[in-house]
């Protein structure tokens, strides 16, 4: 009988450690961390997959030449609640930079445009490019 007693505190007392190793763990497990995507020139036409809480980070070069400086504008999403702008910077050669952060799961483009700016006394050409990227949220 003295040895059943024993036997059933031994379990007992592996069965609360092993629980208690496997709360630990559950509890160190580290939750799901964000991430940055860097996006640029090159990327335009990409289609890219985030989850809620990333950062998609833009950064568009302007040209600068000869009185002319081709110039980018805001990126902007079709779908504010998908992908919420956080910050926008500019640079006096035209580039600009922004950083989203993503919100709601869904799709949404993120576009921007270069268009031609002239000093006094300079020409444009009337060229306007589009940089466009496609966003989903999962």
């Amino acid at each position: 009988m003295k040895a059943m007693r024993q036997l059933t505190a031994v379990c007992v007392a592996g069965a609360v450690l092993s629980a208690g190793t496997a709360c630990a763990w559950a509890q160190a497990a580290p939750a799901p961390t964000a991430h940055r995507i860097e996006l640029t020139d090159r990327d335009a036409g990409r289609a890219l997959t985030v989850r809620p809480g990333d950062d998609v980070e833009v950064r568009l070069t302007g040209v600068r030449d000869r009185g002319t400086t081709f110039a980018w504008s805001a990126p902007a999403p079709d779908h504010p609640a998908v992908l919420r702008r956080s910050a926008l910077g500019r640079t006096p050669t035209g580039g600009v930079t922004a950083r989203f952060t993503a919100g709601d799961r869904g799709g949404t483009a993120l576009t921007a445009r270069r268009s031609c700016r002239a000093a006094p006394g300079s020409r444009c050409p009337h060229v306007v490019a589009t940089w466009r990227v496609t966003v989903t949220v999962r």
